[in-house]
């Protein structure tokens, strides 16, 4: 199994419009749980407890790297990633077997 872990930091500061956008970026990228290359894809914003923390995080799971490729080819996901893109600044990736 592949667990694929995404950190997204916003462009917006103003805290209304940063959970429009986690909003937004939730159900663009939790509607790929039905792609058969996942297995499992969550997407949650950070608790706001500390500062210098990322404000959101995916992360997701698939049988194998070759199921994540396709998945990160796949129409659905460039949808999903253009879409989670326009309110993002910065982001970090981790994949790792397990």
């Amino acid at each position: 199994m592949i667990r694929h872990i995404v950190a997204f930091e916003l462009e917006t500061v103003d805290d209304e419009a940063r959970q429009a956008h986690i909003g937004r970026m939730q159900d663009a990228l939790e509607a790929l749980a039905t792609l058969d290359e996942v297995e499992s894809i969550i997407v949650r914003p950070d608790l706001g407890t500390v500062d210098g923390h990322w404000d959101v995080v995916l992360v997701s799971e698939h049988r194998s790297n070759a199921d994540l490729e396709a998945y990160q080819a796949h129409p659905e996901h460039r949808k999903a990633a253009e879409i989670a893109g326009e309110f993002v600044s910065r982001r970090a990736v981790v994949d790792y077997e397990y």
